[in-house]
């Protein structure tokens, strides 16, 4: 089955897995599978003002909504773009008093498009809205409260002049959102900002290992009136060779975790089993687990010690990392990694947690060389664990590469950036912005490095020169949240 911009893929039904998507044609690593946008979309309550409500970039200035005072805008254009959207929102706001809830404003964004197309298949849609999965029945005691709750907080918002929904369609309305909702994120990938329906996305199953990625593209927004490719929306994009009939699948969860915790998670927040490959047969976890080889070999209870010293310091580390103690953060990880080398083998996931910890935030105290250092041999672990076009891989090279070039080891540096472009250009695309500025930090490292071979004393006393006038750029200050995943669900 193909529908307007979808013909590349169809929709079929699996035994035991439901509905899935299937390649109709060929595709090559970086190939966009398909583009599609929002069905309906909202920015989070804690960024309304500083996230434009249309295309979700975040911007220094916006331009408010004069009627309700609630939605934020790039400019003119970005504000007539979502004119047709928040119309009725903007009158029910007014009427409420006070902006309801991002899973409230979701769910009536998605009715009153709902009332002003009907229902059924909406153009370009695989399938209704109406028919897509929404899990309420294995909703627990407390999610269904929330449930209830939501409904009775959108039945108050939703103006009595609307068309009125019967509360069967409005509860499946909130599960969809809460199964399906996806993930948004601001121009640079690095933060969600919001949460949006995309019906053709949901039908793409989950694999650990998966052979597609999706992107989701601010697009341009001073030109978002005009062709399609120029707007706001999800890209799937190809990781691996994919031939006509192979299932199209995207993972869910990061697959930086043991098997085991993989599938709870899935489990706790998509309600599903997941019968993959790499779970069923627990692949790639003896490297998560590794411990150091040698003679020495410690014992099953040192390595117990260690990995319960691990999970102790990281909870540690989240609560001084909130407070914004950072020099606290990198004391906490130089003692476990003391700990952790000699029992620890590299490709241990509590010990790349901590060294990825350490890197950011030496980073971010301008420590370079020591953070270019545990940046090394975090990308290290992370090549043997990670799929070869995984984008958070592509970043945390992209990173390593940056932190590199700030401590002046630009051979490394230089090489390492050339690595993220590379799987980024496969995950991301050319016209993404973090694209582009690898891109240009590309150029500008090579250009270094040629003038680093040519004259290596030059080179450093220019570097020297260069700093001393310009202030060195702070890194972006250590995030306490993990990269975007993929699908967006309420805690």
């Amino acid at each position: 089955m193909t529908k307007g911009g979808m013909e590349s893929v169809e929709l079929f039904t699996t035994e035991g897995k439901g509905r899935g998507l299937k390649a109709q044609k060929e595709f090559l690593p970086g190939d966009v599978i398909f583009a599609e946008p929002a069905y309906a979309a909202v920015v989070f309550d804690s960024l309304t003002h500083v996230i434009c409500h249309t295309c979700f970039k975040r911007q220094e200035r916006l331009h408010r909504c004069g009627q309700c005072k609630f939605a934020h805008y790039c400019d003119r254009t970005c504000q007539r773009a979502a004119w047709l959207n928040h119309k009725n929102e903007c009158s029910a706001i007014k009427r409420h008093g006070k902006a309801p809830t991002e899973n409230i404003r979701l769910a009536a964004r998605i009715l009153w498009k709902m009332e002003r197309e009907g229902s059924g298949l909406s153009e370009g849609c695989l399938v209704a809205i109406e028919e897509l999965q929404n899990h309420v029945d294995s909703f627990g005691e407390e999610e269904k409260k929330e449930l209830r709750a939501d409904v009775e907080s959108f039945l108050e918002f939703w103006p009595p002049h609307c068309q009125q929904f019967g509360m069967q369609l409005i509860s499946h309305i909130f599960g969809v959102i809460s199964c399906n909702g996806f993930t948004l994120s601001d121009q640079r990938g690095l933060q969600a900002v919001g949460v949006g329906i995309f019906p053709n996305l949901c039908q793409a199953n989950h694999d650990c290992w998966p052979n597609c990625t999706v992107v989701f593209n601010n697009g341009n927004h001073e030109a978002v009136r005009s062709m399609f490719h120029t707007q706001m929306r999800i890209e799937l994009r190809a990781l691996s060779k994919i031939s006509p009939g192979d299932e199209l699948t995207v993972s869910y969860v990061d697959f930086l975790s043991l098997s085991e915790e993989r599938r709870k998670q899935l489990k706790k927040q998509y309600y599903f089993d997941c019968t993959c490959e790499h779970c069923k047969k627990q692949l790639k976890d003896d490297l998560m687990l590794a411990v150091k080889a040698g003679e020495s070999k410690p014992s099953a209870d040192t390595v117990k010690e260690v990995i319960q010293l691990s999970k102790d310091t990281l909870e540690k580390i989240n609560k001084a990392r909130m407070d914004g103690h950072y020099h606290e953060v990198v004391k906490l990880c130089r003692d476990c990694l003391k700990k952790q080398e000699p029992v620890l083998g590299d490709t241990n996931i509590y010990l790349l947690r901590i060294l990825s910890i350490a890197s950011e935030v030496l980073s971010y105290l301008q420590m370079f060389e020591e953070a270019a250092d545990y940046a090394k041999r975090m990308v290290d672990g992370y090549l043997k664990i990670y799929h070869p076009n995984n984008a958070q891989l592509g970043m945390a090279v992209m990173r390593a590469g940056v932190t590199h070039w700030h401590a002046g080891l630009i051979e490394a540096g230089h090489g390492l950036i050339c690595k993220a472009y590379a799987i980024l250009l496969i995950t991301h695309g050319p016209s993404h912005p973090i694209t582009k500025d690898l891109e240009v930090m590309r150029v500008q490292t090579e250009m270094e490095l040629r003038m680093f071979q040519q004259n290596e004393f030059m080179y450093y006393k220019m570097r020297e020169a260069a700093l001393k006038n310009q202030k060195i750029q702070v890194m972006p200050e250590p995030s306490n949240e993990n990269a975007p995943s993929l699908f967006h669900k309420k805690e």
